[in-house]
């Protein structure tokens, strides 16, 4: 987590469901810091989102990692695992990992806690043999991802509600 004296005062564990509310907070801050959330919903989304990740976590179905200091959790990654159809460079498909809920609280930025989660969250991801991680990056994260490897894809979206 850097060279530091203080980074030393870091540490990184599972998150358990019992992290789900502090996991929900990070998820909402972190779309709060994209511009990405609008004011009214950030309530209503970080509810609906504890309510997932306790189960969620309990069953496998959401793995994440979270860096605390003083007992306090300041930081956070998650990984969400999904089939890869099989297609080109992967014509076995097999599993990928998608990442998300990558967050660092502001005291707390600028020490390399997010490399260091995403550094967990990749030697995970070689050591369940999945064949490819995948995220969506903010701009703020972008330069932390492509200086791990990522590479950016022509991938787009469409909410179909409208």
């Amino acid at each position: 987590m850097g060279r530091s004296a203080a980074a030393a005062s870091y540490r990184v564990r599972l998150a358990t469901a019992a992290d789900a509310a502090v996991v929900a907070h990070h998820r909402v801050a972190m779309f709060r810091d994209m511009g990405t959330l609008p004011d009214d919903d950030g309530a209503a989304l970080e509810h609906s989102s504890a309510l997932y990740l306790g189960p969620a976590i309990t069953a496998g179905d959401y793995r994440g990692w979270l860096v605390e200091r003083d007992g306090v959790v300041v930081a956070g990654a998650g990984v969400i695992v999904r089939q890869l159809l099989p297609r080109p460079g992967y014509p076995g498909g097999g599993r990928e990992a998608y990442v998300l809920n990558v967050y660092t609280e502001p005291a707390h930025r600028r020490r390399g806690l997010a490399r260091s989660l995403m550094h967990t969250v990749l030697e995970w991801c070689r050591v369940e043999g999945l064949a490819r991680v995948a995220l969506t990056a903010s701009d703020e994260g972008r330069r932390l991802y492509e200086s791990l490897g990522f590479e950016a894809v022509s991938e787009m979206t469409r909410d179909v509600r409208r």
